[in-house]
């Protein structure tokens, strides 16, 4: 082995030992948070709420949800639908739901030729028509788990808190497109919600979402980020949440289910309507997040090398060893946490491979620049 060899091979070495110890932070910090984290309630009363769900042609959709979320064990809420722009039979299907359900109340957005928007306008609508405080936010795909969703997610507001992230999962179908769809809203679950734990909120998804209705008006709502397609969930929370104002709920009746891409082209699609907000947070929450799967490429790359020369191979491979058992033991408490079975067989193969995956996915969607204004 020449000088030059030996060198090579002590970058690289050190490459490895950093990017491990950065995985192993980010696992044992962030990620295990999840796990081990035990719910405090922090007000036993039952404020009312308004539920705000955002629908443009979810007639099937809302035939088959919407009554869980007006079924509730709660005493006191609303439920906003708002109609936006649709085409299918979603009218017809509220119609018949607004003469059995007296707390639901529905605002229609009509199409308008000259004026193309975003969800953040069906959610603006939504939140002008609330006429509670606490607003808690769904999708028209998504199933609440219980009937105590809405009391669990409402239980964590008191005077200081103003937002609660909650977990929206995904319907689990058979397949490796909807085993690696799960295994990413997992991940990225594990990763807002022990981030918030830690102090650190940066996101919420809008699948199970919480905060206050005067928040929303004295931080100006959307305003600062009107132009972007995405973001009506995570760069409200991003620019609002703090470590004093927020709490998370993720026990397993308050979870939400949403029905998961049938095909990889709308998968991506939909992952590349949800990057456009990422370039917007806060610049500590963009460090934290691109941290983890560049050290995570570089911990790969530099096993592969330092294996392919047998340099030190009994060590690299404990390394390698010890990071792969703690990530298995942290995913899999994560994984029965938040009741996404079925997904440690395919863990190392998703780990290696989600960060080119998600890189490929955001350069693309960055060059297209298409669906402005889009969001179905």
């Amino acid at each position: 082995m020449t000088i030059h060899d030996s060198v090579f091979l002590l970058i690289v070495s050190s490459i490895f030992i950093l990017s491990t110890a950065t995985q192993l932070f980010y696992y044992l910090f962030f990620y295990l948070a999840v796990p081990l984290f035990k719910h405090h309630i922090s007000s036993s009363k039952k404020d009312p709420v308004s539920v705000i769900i955002c629908a443009r042609n979810e007639a099937e959709n809302l035939n088959n949800f919407l009554p869980v979320v007006l079924k509730q064990d709660y005493p006191d809420y609303e439920v906003i639908v708002v109609n936006d722009c649709s085409e299918d039979a979603t009218f017809e299907i509220l119609g018949n739901f607004l003469q059995q359900y007296p707390n639901l109340k529905i605002s229609t957005v009509a199409r308008d030729a000259k004026f193309t928007h975003s969800k953040k306008f069906a959610q603006f609508i939504g939140i002008k028509a609330a006429k509670n405080d606490i607003l808690l936010f769904t999708d028209a795909d998504c199933q609440p788990e219980s009937e105590k969703w809405l009391e669990g997610m409402v239980s964590h507001f008191d005077d200081k808190t103003d937002f609660v992230l909650g977990y929206g999962g995904y319907i689990i179908k058979k397949g490796l497109l909807n085993k690696y769809i799960r295994y990413d809203t997992m991940t990225i679950a594990m990763q807002y919600l022990g981030m918030a734990i830690r102090g650190v909120p940066y996101m919420g998804v809008g699948r199970n979402l919480a905060y206050r209705r005067s928040v929303f008006f004295e931080n100006k709502g959307f305003g600062t980020h009107k132009d972007i397609i995405s973001g009506d969930d995570d760069l409200f929370v991003n620019s609002n949440a703090k470590k004093s104002n927020t709490s998370v709920e993720f026990r397993r009746g308050t979870h939400t289910r949403s029905v998961p891409c049938s095909g990889i082209a709308k998968w991506i699609s939909q992952k590349k309507r949800h990057m456009t907000s990422a370039p917007y947070y806060k610049f500590r929450d963009k460090l934290l997040l691109v941290t983890e799967p560049f050290s995570r490429i570089l911990f790969y790359a530099s096993f592969a090398v330092l294996l392919s020369f047998q340099f030190f191979w009994p060590y690299v491979l404990a390394i390698f060893g010890l990071r792969l058992i703690i990530q298995i033991i942290v995913f899999t408490l994560g994984q029965k946490r938040l009741k996404e079975p079925g997904l440690v067989g395919y863990l190392l193969f998703f780990d290696i491979f989600s960060p080119i995956i998600n890189g490929v996915v955001y350069l693309t969607g960055k060059r297209s620049k298409s669906g402005k204004n889009k969001w179905k």
